[in-house]
């Protein structure tokens, strides 16, 4: 996507956006680590309709030195994936009530996997080619 991200309220810092989430397989909601905020947590409580102390127990965990983290659950392309990340659409199922981590990747207009991905579908002369960095032999 290449859009122009007016930051309010003045625009002076703009930012030219280079990537195209709905063309990605992903990437980021697979990292090991997604961490959460309690507003984010109040947040997925909210959209759920649960408390507070429902919605940290059903879809978080402490972990990594975080006090909250992402559940996870399985991914067929990338081994284990965030569990509100739809695998067969390939999107976010809570965009609207996704984490502030979320909200703010991957931060100055360009995205390093989504760079990779375009190359390497290029590369190969397919559009749906999902390059992954993970080469584990079966």
């Amino acid at each position: 996507m290449r859009a122009l991200i007016c930051n309010p309220p003045d625009c002076e810092a703009s930012i030219m956006v280079l990537y195209n989430c709905a063309n990605c397989p992903g990437y980021c909601c697979s990292y090991p680590v997604i961490p959460l905020t309690k507003r984010d947590v109040e947040r997925l409580a909210r959209h759920h309709d649960l408390s507070y102390e429902a919605a940290k127990a059903k879809f978080t965990k402490e972990a990594h030195g975080h006090k909250y983290t992402m559940r996870r659950k399985r991914d067929e392309i990338y081994g284990r994936i965030c569990r509100f990340f739809d695998t067969t659409e390939r999107r976010c199922t809570i965009y609207h009530a996704r984490p502030a981590t979320c909200r703010s990747y991957p931060g100055q207009g360009r995205c390093g996997y989504y760079d990779f991905l375009m190359h390497e579908r290029r590369c190969q002369r397919d559009d749906d080619f999902v390059a992954v960095t993970n080469h584990d032999e079966d």
